[in-house]
């Protein structure tokens, strides 16, 4: 562990014993506030205090048992081999805990999403991968238990989608999807290709927190333009025929967001200003962030769409993201929805990012 992590642990535990001493003064007791305010601190750093507690007592068992390593006796040294071995394993285990625990939680990480995949270059064939990459995010949210809400869609000629917005609602759902936003590449021959020629298409894809009611970004009324209109999609009768679809229109920002999904038009405008506020935030964040981002890897929280960030290499069967220099040759599981490792290796290096900005 590097020293400068090594001391903000131990400030942490020092302020953990300071906090400890103080919720049993009488006089902090007395206060109401202040005791609560000094109890929900406690509570957020009591694991980084414990966890420092017990690594720092296996690194003493280690000096221990390093030491008895060194004994002219065999039987003692094989047994304090395999205890060290344990314990640098159990030690390195702590320590990348620690790491993790330190850094701070995004607050919009157990947030539902809204996904948003476009076709961009390559046509009928961007559409059909656009279509790919949602049963990918989709059969991944099924593995986790999550549901997925499709709210408005465009349908391509051959397949696929043009564009398809969606959201997807569970427990740590922005945690886990919050990296893919960017442009994601494809190379493979088409169905429609003769010669078997390998093409390459790009789509891009949006992930957006959606917003508690008292988080929501203020929208003034008259900022806005509201349209209805007749869904397109399938539904049944009720909403082919009725004007149940809406279109917000944000005029300051020329935003502009759909929702059909609904057979009321009243649920329809609900969600399509839900994602109104969503794209709204995620504009903000961008701006706010843009010189932070210029100097990372991962775009993360900001919809950033200029960067490919994703190749998906069909012949080879393989999977790379530039961002970390990540390729993996599963490609056939990964877009089944087996997206667990690629964004571990990317909630890793997120990690290290924050970690490094706190050196």
């Amino acid at each position: 562990m590097k020293e400068s992590i090594r001391r903000r642990l131990e400030r942490v535990a020092e302020r953990h014993a300071e906090i400890e001493r103080l919720l049993v003064d009488p006089a902090v007791q007395a206060r109401s506030e202040r005791f609560r305010d000094l109890a929900m601190e406690f509570a957020r750093i009591d694991p980084i205090a414990k966890g420092l507690a017990r690594l720092t007592e296996r690194e003493r068992q280690l000096t221990a048992a390093r030491a008895v390593a060194a004994d002219p006796d065999a039987g003692l040294r094989e047994l304090a081999r395999q205890e060290i071995a344990e314990l640098e394993a159990a030690a390195a285990a702590d320590e990348a805990l620690l790491q993790q625990l330190l850094v701070p939680p995004d607050p919009l990480d157990d947030h539902n999403v809204f996904l948003e995949i476009r076709a961009a270059a390559g046509g009928d064939e961007a559409a059909i991968f656009a279509g790919d990459l949602y049963r990918m995010y989709a059969r991944y949210a099924e593995r986790r238990g999550w549901s997925v809400e499709p709210l408005s869609e465009s349908r391509g000629e051959h397949g696929g989608y043009r564009e398809i917005v969606s959201r997807v609602a569970g427990r740590g759902v922005y945690a886990r999807l919050k990296f893919e936003s960017g442009t994601h590449r494809v190379q493979r021959v088409p169905a429609t290709e003769a010669q078997g020629r390998i093409h390459t298409s790009t789509c891009t894809v949006a992930v957006l927190p959606e917003l508690a009611e008292v988080e929501a970004v203020d929208i003034n009324p008259a900022d806005l333009r509201v349209d209805t209109y007749r869904s397109s999609g399938a539904g049944g009768q009720h909403v082919n025929k009725t004007d149940s679809a809406v279109r917000l229109t944000h005029l300051p920002t020329g935003i502009v967001v759909e929702c059909q999904d609904e057979r009321s038009q009243h649920k329809n405008r609900s969600r399509a200003m839900s994602l109104l506020r969503a794209r709204l935030l995620a504009a903000e964040r961008e701006r706010a962030t843009a010189e932070k981002a210029r100097t990372r890897r991962l775009q993360v929280g900001t919809g950033d769409r200029s960067e490919r960030i994703r190749t998906y290499n069909f012949p080879q069967g393989r999977l790379t993201d530039h961002r970390i220099e990540l390729t993996l040759y599963r490609l056939d599981a990964i877009i089944d929805g087996d997206l667990d490792e690629v964004i571990d290796a990317l909630a890793r290096e997120h990690r290290s990012e924050e970690l490094a900005l706190l050196e």
